[in-house]
């Protein structure tokens, strides 16, 4: 009989995952529980098992008193000695309980008793097993439409995709392989019951992780990830290593990895951006593909201003404002978008190639108290000759090419005085 229950009780172990000392513990329970209905209680019986060799045996503790008035608890003198001698007033007696004694109702009060246990046990490894990927991407295979939700089988149990969680216009067939997000786990009287999501923007990032390697061990990270499910999904990443490429890493050889998730996402398009500290470098990254004229950020405010070229300003904000709704989420900030023209027409933004002008500079600009060193000065005098004798160059270079004979005059005058007196010249020839 041992060995048959030892045989059992390991075939019980390996498929349903359940300890040894679980299911000696639920055949003592069902031993004290036989003997409660074939006696009427079981305060004072006790089961012994070896867990090596699973033998067992069931006994009760009774008390030697002259006039037994509770026999089941109590024990006379005389038959006390029957099973040993030196038993007196007073002393606990144990009697063995022999099982096949037991009635049908207890015998099958201590089998439902087992297998309660089983079950109870059963539901709790299977929690704890999905309770440990709760957060996490598993496969399960489609089964069935629940009305509008369905029912997804994940090997030890079945999960539910409500309709709340499922990408708009998705449809399902059964027996189809689909890659579900485990949303929760809650512990049911009929087991454990897992809600799964298809829309969770957690799922595009497991996605990766289990794609790519550099991802799922650290060296690039996922900062930040916007999601509309079925339509468009941003993501920032970032690279610990400097010699880690990360929008390289996650995109793959010619697109294999991302292609692999968008494939089964079902065509959902992914962009990956670089993840900057920069909040203005940031949000003209998580705009693309449009190209940005400036962005001003404020931090404290989490708001920014942001200017592109007019011709860009339809892609910057996406159909119905997708893009520009996706990049705000990524970023943290609110976003305001303008073209250069309606910018310009605001005064939010300046022109700055237009805006270098000679400057005019007041006297009053100069420090006249400054005191400058001799060494100052001398550089000072050097280069006002240096102007003095460019200026007398070009006095010179104007006469030539007036073609005045006298050239002292010519080199001292300024220029007004050479357009005098060619205007002069000029006056004489004609009388």
């Amino acid at each position: 009989m041992s060995n048959e229950l030892l045989e059992a009780l390991n075939i019980l172990e390996q498929e349903k995952n359940i300890s040894k000392e679980t299911l000696l513990e639920a055949i003592e329970n069902s031993l004290v529980t036989a003997c409660k209905n074939h006696f009427g209680k079981s305060d004072n019986v006790k089961v012994e098992i070896d867990p090596e060799t699973c033998a067992f045996s069931c006994y009760q503790e009774k008390t030697v008193v002259d006039a037994v008035e509770d026999p089941v608890e109590e024990i006379s003198l005389a038959d006390a000695h029957k099973v040993n001698g030196n038993y007196q007033l007073g002393d606990i007696v144990r009697v063995e309980v022999k099982s096949k004694e037991f009635g049908r109702i207890a015998t099958q009060n201590a089998k439902n008793v087992i297998l309660q246990k089983i079950r109870e046990e059963e539901r709790k490894v299977i929690f704890d097993e999905y309770n440990s990927k709760e957060k996490d991407v598993v496969t399960g295979v489609v089964q069935r439409y629940i009305g509008k939700n369905v029912s997804i089988n994940l090997g030890k149990a079945d999960a539910l995709l409500t309709e709340s969680e499922q990408i708009k216009g998705e449809v399902f067939k059964p027996t189809e392989r689909i890659k579900v997000y485990i949303l929760e786990v809650k512990s049911t009287s009929k087991g454990p019951k897992i809600l799964v999501s298809r829309t969770h923007p957690e799922l595009v990032k497991r996605l990766f992780e289990s794609e790519v390697t550099e991802v799922k061990e650290g060296i690039v990270e996922i900062k930040a990830i916007s999601r509309e499910a079925g339509s468009r999904t941003k993501i920032a990443v970032w690279s610990n290593d400097p010699n880690v490429d990360p929008v390289g890493a996650c995109v793959g050889m010619n697109g294999a990895r991302v292609n692999a998730i968008v494939n089964e996402l079902r065509g959902e398009k992914i962009d990956i951006i670089t993840w900057d500290e920069n909040p203005a470098i940031l949000i003209q990254n998580a705009l693309s593909p449009a190209k940005v004229i400036s962005v001003i950020a404020d931090a404290d405010e989490k708001s920014a201003k942001v200017v592109v070229p007019d011709y860009q300003l339809s892609l910057a904000i996406g159909k119905e404002g997708q893009n520009a709704r996706l990049a705000a989420r990524l970023t943290g900030f609110k976003i305001d978008i303008k073209s250069e023209t309606q910018a310009r027409e605001s005064g939010d933004f300046m022109d700055y190639e237009n805006d270098y002008e000679e400057d005019d500079y007041e006297e009053d600009d100069y420090d006249d108290d400054y005191d400058y060193s001799d060494d100052e000065l001398a550089e000072n005098e050097r280069l006002a000759d240096t102007e003095q004798a460019e200026a007398f160059d070009t006095g010179a270079d104007e006469n030539e090419a007036a073609g005045t004979e006298n050239d002292a005059p010519a080199l001292e005058a300024d220029a007004s005085d050479i357009d005098e007196t060619d205007d002069a010249a000029d006056s004489g020839d004609e009388q």
